[in-house]
């Protein structure tokens, strides 16, 4: 079973993809759900242990074990049960 981050390595890095078309669905605690989504374009880098996303004017740390749901175009490729 691929991990969420070789996932999101995949994405960004094939030519076959396009990262802005991918979307990351995680847990935020004091979200509405404790749930928030991040379209790929917002996601600045994939480091060891998670990914930065510009969150307004500030990046935000998410570390992978968050991550619920992995989507492309619409398209669930990967999801934590």
């Amino acid at each position: 079973m691929r991990t969420s981050h070789a996932l999101l390595l995949r994405l960004c890095h094939d030519p076959a993809y396009d990262f802005d078309r991918a979307s990351v669905d995680y847990v935020d605690r004091g979200a509405p759900g404790d749930r928030s989504n991040v379209p790929g374009s917002q996601i600045r880098c994939l480091q060891q242990g998670g990914m930065e996303i510009q969150s307004g004017v500030e990046a935000k740390f998410i570390p992978y074990h968050r991550i619920r749901r992995i989507s492309y175009d619409g398209k669930v490729l990967w999801e934590k049960s």
